[in-house]
């Protein structure tokens, strides 16, 4: 961490998720930016210096205030690629921001580029983008798998910085290599979805406990009277199920309460949907195997349903779904849930999906309430000597939601370098990142605890 540690740079630096691995390694920032103020602000906080700015000021055709560095890490914004946004890609401004990255990357040529972003980038609606990012980056140089490195942080165990987050992305690592020495070799991905670190099982390996506080109280966590009785209710269901269905799991298709015949009302629009020919297959097929659970199950499902008033104000349609991924779990309560627009979604208690930079914070069954901004943050890698400040909690799980998972870059790093060892070893600064990454232990935990004292 002194002046002789490598150097980087922190692009669309967000809270310093980048900056927390790359720190611990042992690097140094020689420049970061963030254009959100409240991030910027908690990167300020914890960092000590101030990312606020454009990277589009900062690297373009007339203006390079980027300096020398020896590693690039980005997270370059990913809703022009998520499922969640327009999927527009590089048609989209924001896709075109990769373009200030290559701008760097031409001007400076660091030993290592190291980006990340979400696993839609590599998917089969962007495979123009995924190319021309691969193609650019050996246009410059550099030797780039063409196969995504698609991996995630519960893939890898604790002891290896690893956290209970399904949380798959898709990281770029690249190596300057103007003197070909790794040209006979085509570039093998170093990182996949089937990794397993010293053999660690993610389906059995984790328990939430790990990241959790035992309070079942935790001030802006607790649930609304609403969200208990939709989660009672359903809670009511699934035992009732489970009793009549002698220990069986509830299926795994969506179960949809308005398409139950209950009433005349709702037996018309039954029919009429699936007799209009513009009805989608998928709609059709859960609406024709929501009826047949209902025939089976109607004797338990109408007096049920009318004890909770389900076909009542108190529960808006959204409320009135229900997607069970929580297998042989036997109760609702004992489940992580999301409450989506599309149902409330329930899996076992073992690792939480990833975070999101929306509003569906995780409900922790058996806490009884959600995730709280510090169990985001140690899910995102970062220790409790991380501070937010006074900020709202919706920024902080907005900021977390956006990050980069710590643990995951540290790994990805590790292997990248350890891949790539023999074109870092020809030049002064591939051998000082070598020195700094291969020498560190295997998480950086340990090293960020140090760094961020608890307090």
């Amino acid at each position: 961490m002194g002046a002789d540690g490598f150097r980087f740079v922190d692009l669309f630096a967000g809270v310093g998720g980048f900056a927390a691995a790359l720190t611990a390694f042992g690097g140094r920032s020689v420049y970061s930016v963030e254009i959100d103020p409240q991030a910027a602000a908690v990167y300020r906080r914890n960092w000590g210096h101030d990312p606020l700015g454009d990277i589009t000021a900062d690297a373009n055709d007339d203006v390079m205030n980027v300096p020398e560095h020896d590693v690039l890490a980005a997270g370059f914004p990913c809703q022009p690629f998520s499922k969640s946004g327009a999927q527009r890609g590089m048609d989209e401004t924001r896709g075109t921001l990769y373009w200030h990255v290559l701008a760097i990357v031409a001007a400076r040529h660091p030993s290592v580029v190291l980006l990340e972003n979400v696993r839609n980038l590599a998917g089969p609606r962007h495979l123009h983008e995924w190319q021309v990012i691969i193609e650019t980056l050996r246009d410059e140089g550099y030797h780039v798998s063409e196969t995504p490195a698609v991996f995630s942080p519960h893939q890898l165990p604790p002891e290896r910085g690893g956290r209970p987050q399904v949380r798959e992305r898709v990281f770029i690592t690249a190596t300057y290599d103007p003197q070909h020495i790794g040209s006979d070799v085509e570039p093998e991905p170093v990182v996949t979805p089937r990794t397993r670190v010293d053999g660690f099982d993610p389906a059995t390996g984790w328990t939430l406990d790990d990241i959790l506080d035992p309070d079942h109280h935790v001030q802006g966590c607790d649930l609304s009277d609403s969200e208990r009785l939709w989660i009672n209710a359903w809670d009511d269901f699934v035992l009732r199920m489970w009793e009549r269905r002698d220990g069986r799991r509830l299926p795994g298709f969506p179960l949809w309460a308005d398409s139950w015949p209950t009433s005349s009302a709702r037996t018309a629009t039954l029919a009429a949907q699936l007799d209009d020919p513009t009805t989608p297959r998928w709609k059709r097929d859960f609406l024709t195997k929501n009826l047949d659970f209902y025939t089976a199950h109607r004797d338990v499902i109408d007096p049920w349903a009318e004890r909770w008033g389900v076909y009542t104000d108190a529960f808006p349609p959204s409320r009135r779904k229900l997607e069970w991924q929580a297998q042989d779990t036997p109760r609702l309560w004992d489940t992580v849930m999301h409450l989506r627009p599309s149902g409330i979604r329930a899996k076992r208690p073992t690792y939480l999906p990833a975070l999101v930079a929306i509003t569906q914070t995780s409900i922790i069954g058996p806490r009884g309430r959600r995730l709280s901004p510090r169990e985001a943050a140690r899910l995102q890698g970062l220790p409790d000597g991380f501070t937010f400040g006074d900020q709202p909690a919706s920024a902080t799980y907005r900021q977390l939601g956006n990050g980069v998972n710590v643990g995951a870059v540290w790994h990805v790093l590790k292997a990248h370098v350890t891949r790539d060892e023999d074109i870092l070893k020809h030049t002064a600064p591939g051998r000082r990142l070598l020195s700094a990454v291969l020498d560190a232990p295997d998480s950086p935990d340990g090293r960020l605890r140090t760094l961020f004292p608890s307090p």
